[in-house]
């Protein structure tokens, strides 16, 4: 889940920062959008508002985005609350706005309203109050991904007050629980429990973005690629466990369960998935490629027209995020074991974390680490049971053709490429009950991530003013 993934943008930014552009590709600043008021104080709202697992709430969260949409003039019949008794602080809601030709198939806006946590000692800044300081607001969230958010929220009002309504139904869901693996995830539960209610012909999430050159545009860089997200993998992690009788440290055995987890670790770091290529990541590839001069680029198209290419496929697996976007990826990343100082162990538990490539299983992934591993005193469990499938979505030309052209007008010269993430969002729900989840551009990034998931948390201003002009437009496009 995205708690522990690269965060809104950052897969793509990773992506596009691989590309090595030309300063050529971006010809023109973006269309700056205008300052709202009443915009930049929904965005504050959010920001200030904590709803982290650990000492926040998603539900007071919803509370405030229900009373902007209630002042907007929805009512009961278009505003639904969702929440579990036993999760009271992860609630979210859905928000509808009826179309004027029922043939028509929603739209759905989603975003998830929950954010990593944050501790005061460790920021420059405190992370929920939003601090505007050169160009940037600061604040948990600003990225990830309560900028678009605000930026669906306000759209939602808009288009509430336009004189015509959509010829779509429009829909909204603010949800809980994508940056908490395992715990309550509002996304899930609406598509297994409301399917309904979130009916859409197709969604538009986080996911997407654009890449700057390593500076903000108020500071003198240049946007370099924007990325449209289509398809991402699923995030599932596996529980290694080795268990012994233990005994005295002063009498060792050759049967030690740390030292056997140890080498089971070492064969997992050791093993690699094998290549796969689909619509999205070989568009990305022969695209993105075509654009570079150099090995890499070179080999980039090599290896989307033939995987078999085993030269090329060594080119790119020296850059760790060309290597991830070619397969599947499990590393280790906790371990623990032991019970006193002067004992023999009796358990030796590891988690590694696996994103899967889109199509395939959790058990396919589990029955590699086992057959990697080959030792039977490693037990290997998934965490969490009945994960769904990765689906990537189709290059559809009607989604994708009204990005492109709005892109080209707010974005002129800057190309956009079809992007998988590396990472993963609660669009895995939604596509696995037949919404084809998008990730879309407008708002841009640095190379670093803006601090996503990390310290110092930021958005550069005029990212999220043209983010939020460009998203409103396209929203236009495909609901009018």
């Amino acid at each position: 889940m995205a708690g522990f993934r690269l965060g809104v943008f950052a897969g793509v930014a990773l992506g596009l920062a691989g590309l090595a552009l030309d300063a050529s590709a971006a010809t023109a600043l973006p269309i700056q959008g205008p300052r709202d008021a009443a915009f930049v104080d929904t965005f504050r709202e959010l920001v200030e508002t904590d709803s982290s697992i650990t000492t926040g709430s998603c539900t007071l969260v919803a509370d405030k985005v229900e009373a902007r949409l209630r002042a907007a003039g929805y009512g009961d019949k278009e505003i639904t609350r969702f929440a579990v008794p036993d999760h009271p602080k992860e609630g979210g809601l859905v928000v509808v706005l009826r179309g004027a030709e029922s043939a028509r198939r929603p739209i759905l806006l989603l975003g998830h309203i929950d954010v990593v946590t944050a501790r005061r000692e460790d920021w420059v800044r405190d992370p929920y109050t939003m601090i505007e300081e050169g160009g940037w607001f600061y604040g948990r969230g600003t990225s990830d991904m309560k900028s678009m958010d605000a930026v669906w929220i306000d759209t939602m009002i808009r288009l509430r007050r336009e004189k015509t309504p959509p010829r779509a139904t429009v829909k909204m869901a603010l949800t809980c629980g994508e940056e908490a693996s395992g715990a309550f995830n509002g996304a899930q539960w609406l598509s297994n429990n409301r399917r309904d209610l979130i009916d859409a012909a197709f969604a538009l999430n986080e996911g997407g973005g654009g890449l700057t050159d390593g500076k903000g545009l108020s500071e003198g860089g240049r946007l370099m690629g924007l990325g449209f997200g289509v398809g991402e993998k699923a995030y599932q992690d596996f529980t290694l466990t080795v268990t012994n009788p233990g005994g005295h440290s002063s009498q060792p055995v050759p049967d030690n369960a740390i030292v056997t987890l140890a080498r089971a670790l070492e064969k997992v770091q050791a093993y690699q998935f094998p290549v796969q290529f689909n619509d999205t990541t070989r568009a990305f590839f022969t695209r993105s490629g075509a654009l570079r001069a150099d090995e890499t680029g070179k080999a980039m198209v090599a290896l989307a027209a033939n995987p078999a290419d085993t030269a090329a496929e060594a080119v790119l697996n020296r850059d760790k995020m060309l290597h991830s976007l070619l397969r599947t990826t499990c590393v280790p990343t906790m371990v623990s074991a032991g019970h006193a100082l002067n004992a023999l162990p009796q358990r030796a538990t590891a988690n590694v974390n696996c994103r899967i490539f889109p199509g395939n299983t959790g058990e396919e992934t589990r029955a590699a680490l086992v057959a990697a591993i080959g030792d039977p005193a490693v037990a290997v469990e998934d965490r969490v049971k009945d994960k769904p499938i990765a689906k990537a979505p189709p290059l559809d030309p009607k989604v994708m053709g009204p990005i492109e052209a709005l892109s080209a007008k707010y974005f002129p010269g800057v190309p956009v490429i079809p992007s998988m993430s590396t990472g993963a969002s609660d669009a895995v729900y939604t596509g696995a009950v037949g919404i084809p989840t998008y990730g879309v551009p407008g708002i841009w990034s640095n190379p670093d991530g803006n601090g996503i998931h990390g310290l110092n948390e930021r958005i550069e201003v005029q990212s999220l003013l043209t983010g939020r002009a460009y998203l409103y437009d396209l929203v236009k496009v495909y609901a009018y």
